[in-house]
């Protein structure tokens, strides 16, 4: 005989089971993240910065990449990392840049046990995507290669305030 235990009790009363057992989250479809990276990277460039451009989606994984003309190789890794950390720890204290993220000390504990998470960087640079109209986080946008988190972070938020009406 199979005996079955519930902890914590039925939800019932959720929005994902009120539709039935489909899980559907809201992301950006593909053309507006690749917008989103080619304008932050023209941003950057109209500044003289060659850099990466990285959008995560709700999934935390990479839905578009553009890389500058000639940027370091550690900037797609960097910049993926920029706009994980922007997605997950701004949905998570709701907080919209990295650089909010590291203002608020929301990058842990005294001994840096955040940052031993591969995918986590608390560096200036990441951008937390939201939905214009009720502010659902849709994913993340890192740049990475410009002289500074701080002018990375200005490109991706650029892109952001170009886009953000389509963000619907």
């Amino acid at each position: 005989m199979q005996h079955v235990i519930i902890t914590g009790g039925l939800f019932l009363s959720s929005p994902a089971c009120a539709q039935g057992h489909v899980v559907l989250m809201p992301k950006l479809d593909w053309t507006t993240a690749a917008h989103l990276a080619m304008e932050a990277v023209a941003a950057c460039a109209k500044q003289g910065y060659s850099v990466t451009a990285t959008v995560v989606d709700t999934t935390g994984h990479q839905q578009a990449v553009i890389k500058g003309d000639n940027v370091p190789l550690q900037s797609l890794s960097v910049s993926y990392r920029k706009a994980y950390t922007a997605y997950s720890y701004g949905l998570a204290f709701n907080m919209n840049t990295t650089s909010e993220l590291i203002a608020a000390k929301v990058t842990g504990p005294a001994n840096g046990a955040l940052n031993t998470i591969p995918e986590v960087l608390f560096v200036p640079g990441g951008v937390t995507l939201r939905r214009a109209s009720d502010q659902t986080v849709l994913g993340g946008i890192g740049v990475s290669g410009a002289p500074g988190g701080e002018k990375d972070e200005a490109c991706a938020q650029a892109a952001v305030t170009k886009f953000r009406g389509d963000f619907r």
